[in-house]
């Protein structure tokens, strides 16, 4: 019997960029992403910000290397150019000191590494402004319940 995976937010319209140039951790995320938003990956925030002029996405997902040389200049550019879009960093830790610099210079949040379906998602419904049931606390039923 096969199973079939059905988002629950498949009416959604919105969508989510992610910029980051190891693209490993870009593919990651688009395959968490699939199904949840559509959701377009690039190698440089040059190429987001063009098509940010066609499409203007509800969340850019920056990977933290993005940040280095003037990482407030950068997100204030974000924010002038993509008006409205929330700006999750990708970091190797919450706790890294330019992440939490990040957070003073206009992003919203922090998705630390490693990485997984759960924590992703989590974050992105949180700053779309979603409550509700957490796919995570499917792990708290009993193997019995398993369908």
């Amino acid at each position: 019997m096969r199973a079939r995976f059905e988002s629950r937010h498949q009416a959604d319209t919105g969508c989510i960029f992610v910029v980051e140039s190891d693209e490993v951790v870009r593919s990651a995320l688009q395959f968490i992403l699939r199904g949840h938003r559509e959701t377009h990956g690039f190698k440089s925030l040059d190429q987001a910000l063009l098509k940010g002029a066609e499409l203007t996405p509800e969340i850019v997902m920056l990977g933290i290397g993005f940040l280095q040389s003037d990482g407030e200049r950068m997100l204030a550019e974000i924010a002038r150019r993509l008006p409205g879009a929330k700006i999750l960093m990708v970091a190797n830790s919450a706790n890294d000191p330019l992440a939490r610099n990040s957070l003073k210079w206009g992003a919203h949040d922090v998705l630390g590494k490693p990485i997984a379906f759960d924590s992703v998602h989590c974050k992105v419904d949180a700053l779309l402004g979603r409550r509700g049931n957490s796919s995570a606390l499917l792990g708290l039923l009993p193997s019995s319940a398993a369908w």
